[in-house]
């Protein structure tokens, strides 16, 4: 698989871009445990073009996280393409177009998955940061903006003609929001589609290696993006690239040699690495939305009180002591 001039193995795992979770340290450990692509918080055209200084710092890049897209949204041509003139100052490797954000502060305005109402205006769109830009430029969509109106098939094919080399597809409709199961079956079918020439890469619903690894084999994907299955848990990349290249009942590798006290440890760095890179107080709002969310407390007895505190924590000393405290409540059930 390649996009513009970056080469991708084979059945690469892509880090989805989500608004206050791929922040830059997360996205290095996520890089470290075999995340192919790595994407920014997607960030507002019209932000970018005002200037606005917590926006333009989500767009920082390290090269050693490299390859890594950049997503805007927006609702007019205008503010798009001068976004996009502007994010390509920052070199990312592909400047990806944000049509599938259903929130309403986003859709009901018009922009993200607004757009799969107004068709024209999203291919208008499409077109102009295209011919604006030298970086690849991809695109991220759903299945349409509500049952009644699949329209992904034909809207795949003309977003190719207008230039994208791309195309991510979440399996769901607008109205779903993040409700009900992704249907992978519109994306397959695009997939299939034998006039389509770029890259399909799947998104929705995929939080086990065993689901990356039927995602390759039942829909045909060049690559997968996951999204919230990775909060609190990093080295689900590592999990996944095993399972993919070893096979579900042959998974061995960094991943499964992790231990509890190991990936408490990698929870743990990650708040030190915002804390440092930001200040203690929004370091801390960084990271303890993972930390409650993170699959290794979730046999922790009533954990919903732990959960709460790690919430309302303040300082990085009273964050650090429900951890070490969550350290010695799992190593007592492993007894």
């Amino acid at each position: 698989m390649k996009i513009g001039n970056t080469e991708f193995g084979n059945q690469p795992l892509f880090l989805a871009p989500m608004e206050d979770v791929t922040d830059i340290g997360f996205r290095k450990l996520c890089k470290r445990f075999g995340a192919d692509m790595m994407y920014t918080e997607f960030v507002s055209a019209e932000a970018v073009v005002r200037n606005i200084k917590s926006t333009l710092a989500k767009m920082a890049i390290d090269d050693d996280e490299r390859p890594v897209g950049i997503q805007i949204y927006g609702r007019d041509v205008a503010s798009m393409v001068e976004a996009a003139r502007i994010v390509e100052t920052v070199r990312p490797d592909v400047i990806d177009l944000n049509f599938g954000c259903p929130v309403k502060k986003v859709a009901g305005k018009g922009a993200g998955a607004g757009l799969l109402r107004n068709i024209p205006l999203m291919l208008e769109i499409t077109r102009a940061v295209v011919d604006a830009v030298r970086v690849p430029v991809t695109a991220k969509t759903r299945l349409g903006w509500d049952g009644n109106n699949i329209v992904i098939a034909e809207l795949a094919e003309r977003l190719q003609d207008c230039g994208i080399q791309a195309l991510t597809i979440h399996g769901r409709t607008r109205s779903q929001m993040y409700t009900g199961d992704a249907d992978w079956t519109p994306i397959g079918e695009v997939k299939r589609n034998q006039r389509m020439r770029i890259p399909i890469i799947g998104n929705g619903d995929i939080t086990t290696p065993e689901e990356a690894k039927r995602a390759f084999e039942s829909y045909g994907v060049d690559a997968v993006m996951v999204g919230r299955a990775t909060f609190g848990h990093p080295w689900i990349f590592k999990e996944m690239r095993d399972c993919l290249d070893q096979g579900a009942d042959g998974v061995s590798g960094i991943a499964q040699s992790l231990t509890l006290d190991d990936k408490i440890d990698i929870l743990e760095e990650q708040l030190r690495i915002n804390v440092e890179r930001i200040d203690e107080y929004r370091g801390i709002l960084h990271t303890r939305r993972h930390l409650a969310a993170s699959p290794i407390f979730k046999h922790i007895p009533n954990f919903r009180q732990t959960r709460i505190s790690m919430l309302r924590a303040e300082t990085v000393d009273e964050l650090t002591a429900i951890l070490e405290n969550c350290r010695d409540l799992l190593r007592q059930r492993s007894f």
